[in-house]
């Protein structure tokens, strides 16, 4: 698998999820800046508006920089190469390895458990000697919770599927409020 290139239709609705995503973010970050009520914060010089919006790029830079790292763990924890996981990425073997050095390391199903970190929250997904999977997992808002009494799933795939919407459920906003 090579780098994906998208399309000019997919580049304009990626843009316009980024900016959605964005927008509140940067207006967290500069009612906080300044003080000023969600009404007033963006009326400041242009110049200081303008490096809010720049910081609130920057924390989604590292937070994609972040994800990226657990999506190539995650691919590494099924067997991809960091071959694989540079071709995909657009470099090198060596360059995957070195930015993401612990991708490859873990054995696809050696490990009986793998942690799932999304929405500020985590859960492990532990496999049972019958080889089927469950989860348990606490949220951001400090709620725990685990897969119901005797339901086992197939794949971590499918366990994974279900504690991320236990976790998505169960994040905080920007606010910090659940």
């Amino acid at each position: 698998m090579t780098a994906p290139e998208i399309t000019t239709e997919e580049q304009i609705e990626l843009d316009k999820a980024l900016y959605d995503a964005l927008n509140p973010l940067a207006s967290a970050i500069r009612s906080r800046e300044t003080g000023q009520p969600v009404d007033r914060m963006w009326d400041a010089n242009p110049v200081e508006v303008a490096l809010s919006v720049l910081a609130a790029w920057k924390v989604m830079d590292a937070e994609v920089r972040r994800l990226a790292g657990q999506a190539a763990a995650t691919a590494g924890s099924y067997g991809a190469s960091y071959e694989q996981l540079g071709a995909v990425w657009g470099i090198t073997r060596q360059g995957a390895r070195k930015k993401w050095p612990d991708a490859v390391t873990r054995p696809a199903s050696a490990a009986g458990t793998r942690t799932l970190a999304l929405f500020g929250g985590s859960a492990e997904l532990v496999r049972a000697s019958s080889g089927d999977w469950s989860w348990e997992g606490t949220g951001a808002d400090g709620t725990s919770s685990a897969a119901a009494d005797g339901v086992r799933y197939a794949t971590p795939e499918e366990a994974a599927a279900h504690a991320g919407a236990f976790l998505k459920e169960h994040a905080l906003d920007l606010d910090g409020r659940s």
